[in-house]
C-alpha cells in the first residue's frame, strides 16, 4: 500500500524548500537569486525558472551557484523532468557539491521517480545518497527506500528499514502502518496484526491519519476474513468511519463477517446500508448482490427474488447511463468540462481536479478522476495548454520586438549624423593642441619659479600699469619732483611681487588640478567620439543580429507550435481513452454480476419449482 506522504503532488516544493533549510538561516546575496525565490514562492515556477536559468546564464547568481543549480532541479521535477532534473544533479557531484546539497538532490530525484513508477532507477538514486539527511528529510528518505523494496516484494527488507522509525513522533504512524503491511506479508501474521491494530486505534488529529487509520482497520478485517476469523474481522472494521474512504468495503466485509459467523439477518443492516449507495463503487454493486442472498438465507426467497429482479434492472438502467457517459467522452465533453471548471495554476500546478464537471453521469468518473494516472494526465494536457498560450504571447511579443527594433534603426539613422557633425565641430585635435600648450606652458613657469606666471587679470593689469609708470618715470630721470613718487612704485611692485610669490603654490595646484579637469573632458570626449565611430560601423551589424535573432525565435515558435498542438490533442484523446477504459471496466463489472444475479434467480426459480413437486408429491 502507498503511504500518501510518498505521494506529494509537487517534488519542486520540498525540493527549494530543502534547499533553504538548512542548519543557519540562508541570507540570499546575489538578487538574482532572490528574484528567483521570490516568484518561486508567489508559485510563479515557470516566472522562477525561466528567470533563474537567464541568471545563471549570465552568472548573476556566484553566491548560490549550487543552491540556484538544485532550485532550478526541483523545478524540473514538478514539471516531470526527471532525466534533465537527475543530469543537473550529477552535475552537482561532478562540481563538488556539498554532502548535503548532493543528498537532498538525489533523494527527490528518487521520489519523482518511484511515483512515476521507475522503481530501479529511484533505486539507483537513492543509493547515491552518501550521508543521513537532515532533520525530518531522513525519515522520509527511509519512508521511500522501504516503499520500494514493497512494491518489489521484498517484505522483510522492507520490515529491516522500517522498524528503526516505529517509535518516531513524526514518521511512527505511517512507519507502522506499513511496517504491519510488510510484516504481514512476510509471514509474521500475528505481529504484523498488533503493529495494524494500534495503528487503527491510534489518535487521529487529522484527516490524512484518519484515512490511515480506516485503511489499518480494514486491512486487519479483510485478513481475518480470510483466514476464517469472523469476530475479530467485525471488531476491527467496526472502527472504520462509516462516511470515510474506506467506508464501502468495510460495511461489505462486515456483512460477509456475519454471514460467516451464521448471522445473515445481522448481515442485513450494513448491506442495506450499503446497497443505498452510489452505484459507480463496486462494493455498491456487489451489496445489491449481497442482500438478496442473505435473503435468500434467511429463507424468504420471494423478497430475495424481488431483490435480485430489481438489481438486474438497476444494472441495466447503470449499463445504458455508461453508455451514454463514453459517449459524451468520445464527443470530447469531458476533457472541455474539466479545463472550464478546473483551470490551470500555471506550468507544473499544484492544484489538480476540484470540480466535477457537469455531465449525463459525472458520478461515474469521480474515483477515476481521483486516480493518480488521470490526474497527471490531466496536468500534462493544462501544462501543454499552458505551452501553448505562452507561445502565442510570444508571438505577440515578437512582432513587438520587430516594431522596436526598426523604430531604433529609423532612431540611429536620423541621430548619428548630427552627431557626429557636432562632435566634428567641437576640434577635439585642435582642443590637444591648445592643452599640450597649456601643459608646456605650465611646465616652464614651474620649472622656472616665476611667481608672476601665474598672476590673474587684475594682477596683470597693475603690472603693465607699473611698468607704464616706470616708463614715465625713467623719462623724467633727474627731476627731483619724481623722486618720492618713484619710491611710492616700488614699494607697489614689491608688494605685488610679495603677493604673487605668497599665492604662487595655491595657484601652481589649482593650474594642475585645471590640466587634469581638461585631460579627463577630451577624454571623455574622444571616448564619446570613439563610440560615435563604432556605432557607426557596429550598430548596422548589431540590427540585424538582433533582426536574425528573432527571425530564429519566430521560426522555432512556428515549428513548436504544431508540436504542441499535436501533443495537446493526444493527451487529450489519452484522457479519453482513460476514462472510457474505466467506464468499460465498470460495464464488465456489471455484466459479472448481472450475470450472478440471473444465476441466482434461476436458482431460486428451480428451489421454488422443486419445492412444489415437493408439495404435489406429499399430497
Amino acid at each position: 500500500m502507498k503511504a500518501r506522504r510518498l505521494r506529494a503532488p509537487l517534488a519542486a516544493a520540498l525540493c527549494a524548500l530543502a534547499a533553504l533549510a538548512t542548519a543557519q538561516p540562508t541570507v540570499v546575496r546575489d538578487p538574482y537569486y532572490g528574484d528567483a525565490l521570490f516568484h518561486f514562492f508567489e508559485d510563479d515556477t515557470f516566472g522562477a525558472l525561466t528567470g533563474l536559468m537567464v541568471s545563471q546564464h549570465f552568472e548573476r547568481v556566484p553566491h548560490h551557484a549550487d543552491e540556484a543549480e538544485l532550485l532550478r532541479g526541483g523545478l524540473l521535477l514538478s514539471y516531470g523532468l526527471h532525466r534533465e532534473a537527475g543530469r543537473v544533479f550529477a552535475q552537482l557531484v561532478e562540481h563538488g557539491a556539498g554532502a548535503d546539497v548532493r543528498g537532498r538532490a538525489w533523494y527527490y530525484l528518487a521520489k519523482i521517480r518511484y511515483q512515476r513508477g521507475l522503481v530501479a532507477d529511484a533505486e539507483r538514486a537513492l543509493s547515491r545518497i552518501e550521508q543521513p539527511l537532515p532533520g525530518a528529510l531522513e525519515e522520509e528518505r527511509a519512508l521511500l527506500a522501504a516503499q520500494l523494496r514493497l512494491v518489489q516484494g521484498d517484505n522483510a527488507g522492507a520490515a529491516a528499514l522500517l522498524a528503526p522509525l516505529e517509535a518516531s513522533p513524526t514518521a511512527g504512524l505511517y512507519a507502522r502502518f506499513n511496517l504491519g503491511v510488510a510484516l504481514v506479508r512476510s509471514g509474521q501474521v500475528e505481529r504484523g496484526d498488533a503493529l495494524l491494530d494500534a495503528v487503527g486505534r491510534a489518535p487521529a488529529a487529522t484527516e490524512e491519519q484518519r484515512s490511515l487509520r480506516d485503511r489499518a482497520n480494514l486491512a486487519l478485517g479483510f485478513a481475518a476474513l480470510q483466514a476464517r476469523q469472523a469476530q475479530p474481522a467485525r471488531a476491527a472494521l467496526q472502527r472504520v468511519r462509516l462516511n470515510g474512504a474506506a467506508s464501502n468495503k468495510a460495511l461489505l466485509a462486515y456483512g460477509w463477517a456475519d454471514d460467516a459467523m451464521g448471522q445473515p439477518r445481522q448481515a442485513l443492516v450494513p448491506w442495506t446500508e450499503l446497497a443505498a449507495r452510489d452505484p459507480s463503487d463496486a462494493a455498491v454493486l456487489e451489496a445489491r448482490l449481497a442482500l438478496p442472498y442473505a435473503m435468500a438465507e434467511l429463507g424468504v426467497d420471494g423478497q430475495a427474488l424481488q431483490r435480485y429482479t430489481a438489481a438486474v434492472g438497476e444494472f441495466d438502467r447503470e449499463r445504458q447511463r455508461l453508455d451514454e457517459s463514453i459517449a459524451a467522452i468520445g464527443r470530447g465533453a469531458l476533457v472541455a468540462a474539466l479545463l472550464e471548471r478546473n483551470p490551470s495554476d500555471g506550468l507544473g500546478g499544484r492544484l489538480g481536479i476540484r470540480e466535477l464537471p457537469r455531465m449525463p453521469y459525472g458520478a461515474h468518473l469521480s474515483r477515476l478522476l481521483a486516480a493518480d494516472d488521470f490526474q497527471e494526465a490531466f496536468k500534462n494536457l493544462r501544462d501543454l495548454q499552458f505551452l501553448r498560450r505562452n507561445l502565442d504571447d510570444w508571438r505577440s511579443k515578437l512582432g513587438a520586438f520587430d516594431d522596436m527594433l526598426a523604430t531604433r534603426r529609423q532612431g540611429f539613422a536620423q541621430r548619428l549624423p548630427a552627431l557626429r557633425e557636432r562632435a566634428g565641430a567641437l576640434g577635439l585635435p585642435a582642443l590637444r593642441l591648445r592643452r599640450d600648450a597649456l601643459a608646456a606652458e605650465l611646465a616652464g613657469a614651474e620649472q622656472s619659479r616665476d611667481p608672476a606666471a601665474f598672476a590673474d587679470a587684475r594682477e596683470r593689469a597693475l603690472q603693465a600699469r607699473i611698468a607704464d609708470v616706470r616708463r614715465v618715470l625713467q623719462a623724467g630721470a633727474g627731476n627731483p619732483a619724481l623722486a618720492d613718487a618713484a619710491e611710492r612704485l616700488r614699494r607697489v611692485e614689491g608688494a605685488l611681487t610679495w603677493q604673487l610669490a605668497q599665492d604662487e603654490p595655491a595657484r601652481l595646484w589649482d593650474a594642475h588640478k585645471g590640466l587634469r579637469a581638461t585631460d579627463r573632458a577630451l577624454a571623455q570626449a574622444q571616448a564619446h567620439d570613439a563610440a560615435l565611430a563604432r556605432a557607426q560601423s557596429e550598430e548596422p551589424t548589431r540590427f540585424e543580429r538582433f533582426a536574425a535573432r528573432i527571425a530564429g525565435l519566430e521560426s522555432r515558435i512556428e515549428a513548436l507550435t504544431p508540436r504542441v498542438a499535436a501533443l495537446d490533442a493526444e493527451q487529450q484523446q489519452a484522457l479519453q481513452a482513460l476514462a472510457v477504459a474505466a467506464l468499460n471496466a465498470q460495464k464488465q463489472r456489471l455484466d459479472v454480476y448481472t450475470a450472478q444475479a440471473r444465476l441466482a434467480i434461476a436458482q431460486l426459480h428451480d428451489r421454488a419449482l422443486l419445492a412444489g413437486r415437493n408439495d404435489d408429491d406429499a399430497h
